[in-house]
């Protein structure tokens, strides 16, 4: 099972391709900044999409339309 779950991400984000857009940006992000902390200090995946979707879904990263 996926966490979070695409159908709770779609209550926070309008489209599937916004999501997959802003949740690879900050994937990137991370993996291009691993020295420094990240907001969060318990996630539950281990790899940086994963934690971006995390993010999205605790309100973290905001989204402009």
């Amino acid at each position: 099972m996926i966490y979070p779950s695409i159908d709770k991400l779609l209550n926070i984000v309008d489209s599937k391709y916004k999501l997959v857009h802003v949740a690879a940006k900050r994937s990137k992000d991370m993996l291009q900044t691993k020295h420094f902390q990240e907001p969060v200090t318990e996630y539950v995946n281990k790899k940086e999409l994963g934690r971006a979707l995390e993010e999205i879904e605790k309100g973290l990263i905001t989204i402009k339309n």
